[in-house]
């Protein structure tokens, strides 16, 4: 049974990337903790069904379909989040794509999408929501990293790339906000067994090297990553800021 922490029920929670894998299980965890969470996703199918089902649960779940490399939709759905639910008081940047690009073939315009997907969101979602955070002198901002440039990952250098300019992002942003008390932090998970993840890139190769070089001789999954996510968002962790937490199971 998931800890509940009392401070987080009605919190306003915004969740990028929220209709699948690490971000469903991160709304579903926020939506048990009676937070109001609202979640951006351009999978319309997947993001409406979470949300009708945890809304027939009688949770606080809104689904806004909302394109994140786009940053003028970006902004405009944050406006639109505020109209409906109020000020925004904790942000989960969830969303990335570790699509596999060799550096040969790579193009100037699938770079630019690239960071586009995996970092240039985060810092303008942060902007967006900053003016609430910053009138009500309080607020948590999440950001999601990757252990993969700690491992040495190759295959996917934009990623990789933008993956390790997140912990630069938190820790300015942690440093310029912390005096209206508002929190940065990120988190770099290791590999997580989504569904994408076991369909796409689990091989039976990479799993036995995952097993030999992860401390925890387990797969992890969604939930677990989901967990720390709203305890680091919550009033338990109210001295954490400007860190790099890393959730892999002892990988790197």
């Amino acid at each position: 049974m998931a800890a509940i922490y009392p401070d987080l029920a009605g919190r306003v929670v915004l969740v990028t990337g929220g209709a699948s894998g690490i971000g469903e299980a991160i709304v579903r965890h926020f939506a048990r903790q009676k937070s109001t969470v609202i979640f951006f996703d351009i999978k319309v199918e997947e993001g409406t069904q979470l949300a009708q089902e945890l809304a027939g649960a009688g949770l606080a779940v809104h689904f806004q379909n909302v394109d994140l490399t786009d940053t003028a939709a970006l902004r405009a759905g944050v406006v639109e989040a505020r109209r409906a639910h109020g000020a925004i008081s904790i942000l989960i940047n969830n969303a990335a794509h570790d699509e596999r690009h060799p550096t040969e073939e790579m193009t100037p315009e699938y770079w630019d999408d690239r960071i586009g997907v995996n970092l240039k969101h985060q810092f303008f979602a942060a902007q967006a929501v900053l003016p609430d955070m910053k009138a009500a002198k309080a607020g948590v901002i999440i950001n999601f990293g990757s252990v993969s440039w700690m491992a040495g990952q190759g295959g996917m250098a934009a990623y990789t790339a933008s993956k390790s300019g997140v912990l630069g992002l938190t820790r300015s942003l942690a440093r310029d906000y912390g005096p209206y008390n508002i929190r940065v932090n990120a988190i770099a998970p290791g590999w997580i067994m989504t569904k994408r993840q076991t369909e796409k890139w689990l091989t039976p190769e990479g799993e036995d090297e995952l097993m030999r070089r992860q401390c925890l001789k387990r797969k992890l999954a969604p939930d677990e990553i989901a967990k720390f996510t709203v305890f680091l968002a919550s009033e338990e962790a109210s001295a954490c800021t400007s860190q790099h937490y890393i959730v892999d199971g002892g990988w790197v």
